[in-house]
């Protein structure tokens, strides 16, 4: 079983939800990569998604946009992102998922890809410009190799359409709360609640939130109905104000764990 899937099932027997943490590979290096993401397994994320830089980012908001901008400036690639993740593994065995655009992987090629991708342990892949009419031989490789294939679903989704990506979806279904860009918010959807609901009758395949969470509460918030939250772009804030400083990967870790505290219903228990 796929360690995405093992995670998922782990925490419904625990009764808690799935923290999937993003950063950014390669940013603010490549050498610093691993210990970041150590740092956020330690205290509390339970599957990281690294991003792989790409020049236009459709679905990436400007914080984001300017992490990979910084990472392709210190020649991050692909290929030595995939290498990276070997030396993650040596220390952790935390669910690590690549979040790509398609050029980077048509350019690396699809099979040898997938084969790269899975010897060195990354569990999943999240491609936002690849719809599932045009994926057939990466879906069809990436499930031969346990490769999980996450489907995003928005809210302009049809009903067919969000019934056949969730059919589609390995692993978990990337639910995007708002149209647009990834991205901090202050207040969250007004139909969240609704619309989880909604794709939670289409599937049985966990379902993870995100777009738009940057803070314990909204975590909390939005784990009352998805199976887990997504929090990306105020992680790569972080990044972004201390990538030079020694101290990174504590700042991450701390906020992460503010984050666990969070979705545990920590807040909550605190002010009763």
């Amino acid at each position: 079983m796929n360690r995405i899937n093992e995670t998922f099932v782990r925490l419904q027997k625990e009764g808690r939800k799935a923290l999937i943490t993003f950063i950014t590979a390669g940013d603010p290096s490549l050498e610093k990569t691993p210990a970041m993401v150590m740092a956020m397994a330690e205290n509390g994320a339970d599957i990281i998604e690294l991003g792989v830089p790409f020049s236009d980012p459709l679905a990436d908001g400007p914080t984001i946009q300017a992490a990979s901008m910084r990472s392709i400036h210190r020649g991050t690639t692909l290929r030595n992102i995939i290498t990276m993740v070997r030396d993650i593994r040596s220390h952790s065995q935390v669910p690590l998922v690549l979040m790509s655009y398609y050029n980077p992987i048509l350019a690396y090629g699809v099979s040898d890809f997938v084969a790269d991708a899975t010897s060195t342990g990354v569990n999943g892949v999240i491609i936002p410009d690849l719809p599932p009419e045009e994926g057939k031989q990466l879906r069809q490789e990436a499930e031969a190799k346990e490769l999980a294939l996450i489907q995003l679903v928005s809210p302009t989704s049809t009903p067919e359409r969000m019934a056949r990506l969730c059919r589609l979806s390995c692993g978990f279904v990337y639910y995007v709360m708002v149209t647009g860009i990834t991205g901090t918010r202050r207040q969250l959807p007004p139909a969240i609640a609704e619309s989880l609901r909604q794709l939670k009758n289409l599937t049985e395949t966990p379902i993870a939130a995100g777009f738009g969470i940057s803070t314990p509460e909204q975590a909390f918030e939005v784990g009352q109905y998805a199976d887990g939250v997504i929090v990306g772009s105020a992680l790569v804030k972080i990044v972004a104000e201390h990538g030079e400083d020694l101290d990174l990967p504590e700042r991450l870790g701390s906020f992460v764990r503010e984050l666990r505290f969070g979705l545990d219903g920590g807040l909550i228990k605190k002010e009763v």
